[in-house]
């Protein structure tokens, strides 16, 4: 477990910490938490299971997100971390205390929450996902059978867009596991993480967990500095992709950061089919050549430390050379075909449904972060559709209710939907679907208005 606040933990009498105190430890290195009206010194818990993701809301009440992340499990581990409870009475800066209308308001989806597990919304099907893992093993059934008994071109064109479509639903299974939707016990879905996302996939899972965890706890925040563990790394797509003029500032004095973000809406489809080559880099750079040149929202984080190093190894090995055995069966212009093809259509199908859930919505500075709830749902971007958008998108069509409840298994996102919406509309909390088109329209529109925007606020020189 993490080694924070080893001093202050030495201390065992109850300490009375005002909110105040409690938002002036927000670094890796001093780190503190309030969990339910107890205040944690996780300072330097670098072996976090879940990664940086902890320090995200360092200084801040995290009983939310912290509900929202961990299986039931984990609430035992916390009492070694205590030092104190938050004294709301200790007024020192006002404006740091919540209004009670809005307590009233956390307290309602606190309790949606509740009902959802006695709903038993939150119990898996272990025949669903047996039933998903074996259709998902028929489309890589599929492709090696095409690879093997036809010598066409098409036939191996077809097969890799076949392989690209099983790393994406693969992609869908191992954030099925690594969220605990399916088993409650961190070390089942560890292992099945690291078999469908690191074997099947091609991707370090630890890697993976570091950055979508941290993206789950502040989804399109803009970190407050450089450096800090407050900003989501999804949104880090500078100089590539700017989603707020601010961060197009960013390339206001470069000749290739200003061509990219005054054509950013033309270049984005461009850019999806690159996505997978990129991230299948960072995974093997990330498991073998060590963390120093890693970060998450520009924050570094060359300490956390990789949990499953040889295993991450061996089934990254074992993936890449099951793919050469694959291509082997065919000619080198065809093998190099069928490698390109399938990254880049997984890289595309993958990566525009991770638009889908959030690019073009609101977008928040770290220091200006709505409460749980709001943030969740206001970032977020649901997807209407047949069967086909489901599958596709992996019950991430449901991004909203995913990003609310993430332990919550994929066949109970239709349900839970009918109870957020209802919530929401009670609330009058802003809530968003469209389908696949309109979806892409909007992101493109967002990227064209940004573009204009930095053109005419920074005219070229």
């Amino acid at each position: 477990m993490g080694k924070g606040g080893e001093n202050v933990r030495a201390e065992k009498a109850i300490r009375k910490i005002s909110v105040e105190e409690l938002s002036k430890h927000r670094t890796m290195d001093d780190a503190w938490l309030a969990y339910k009206g107890k205040v944690y010194d996780v300072s330097r818990w670098y072996d976090h299971p879940g990664g940086s993701v902890i320090f995200t809301h360092a200084g801040d009440d995290c009983t939310d997100i912290f509900a929202a992340f961990h299986p039931p499990t984990a609430f035992t581990d916390l009492g070694k971390y205590e030092i104190g409870v938050l004294d709301e009475s200790i007024v020192t800066n006002s404006n740091k205390l919540k209004p009670e209308k809005q307590k009233q308001f956390e307290q309602a989806y606190r309790d949606l929450r509740m009902k959802m597990f006695q709903m038993g919304l939150f119990n898996a099907s272990p025949l669903y996902y047996t039933y998903k893992i074996l259709t998902n093993l028929m489309l890589l059934a599929a492709s090696i059978y095409l690879v093997v008994n036809f010598q066409s071109f098409w036939a191996h064109f077809f097969a890799a867009t076949l392989l690209g479509l099983f790393w994406q639903q693969c992609g869908w299974l191992s954030h099925d596991f690594l969220h605990h939707q399916v088993f409650k016990t961190r070390k089942y879905g560890d292992f099945m993480g690291l078999v469908i996302g690191d074997l099947c996939q091609g991707f370090s899972v630890h890697w993976w967990k570091t950055k979508h965890n941290s993206h789950h706890a502040v989804p399109n925040l803009l970190a407050s500095v450089p450096g800090a563990c407050d900003g989501d790394p999804d949104i880090d797509t500078m100089p590539i992709l700017a989603w707020t003029l601010k961060m197009a500032e960013t390339a206001r004095d470069s000749g290739f950061g200003r061509f990219m973000i005054k054509n950013q809406a033309i270049i984005y489809f461009p850019v999806l089919l690159l996505a997978r080559l990129s991230w299948a880099h960072q995974s093997w750079v990330y498991v073998w050549g060590g963390f120093g040149q890693h970060s998450v929202a520009g924050a570094n984080i060359d300490r956390v430390r990789i949990q499953y190093p040889t295993a991450e190894k061996i089934f990254l090995a074992l993936h890449y050379t099951g793919l050469l055995y694959i291509m082997s069966h065919m000619s080198l212009f065809h093998a190099v075909m069928y490698f390109f093809v399938a990254q880049t259509s997984c890289g595309l199908f993958l990566a525009t449904v991770f638009g889908l859930g959030h690019n073009g919505m609101a977008v928040y500075r770290a220091e200006e972060r709505p409460d749980f709830w709001k943030l969740q749902v206001t970032t977020s971007r649901n997807i209407t559709g047949s069967w086909f958008a489901h599958w596709f998108c992996g019950g991430l069509d449901y991004q909203v209710e995913h990003h609310l409840f993430p332990a919550l298994p994929r066949h109970s996102l239709p349900i839970a939907h009918e109870l957020v919406t209802q919530f929401c509309k009670d609330h009058n909390v802003t809530y968003h679907e469209t389908n696949l088109f309109v979806g892409n329209q909007e992101i493109l529109q967002h990227l064209s208005k940004i573009s204009k925007e930095f053109v005419k606020e920074f005219p070229a020189m």
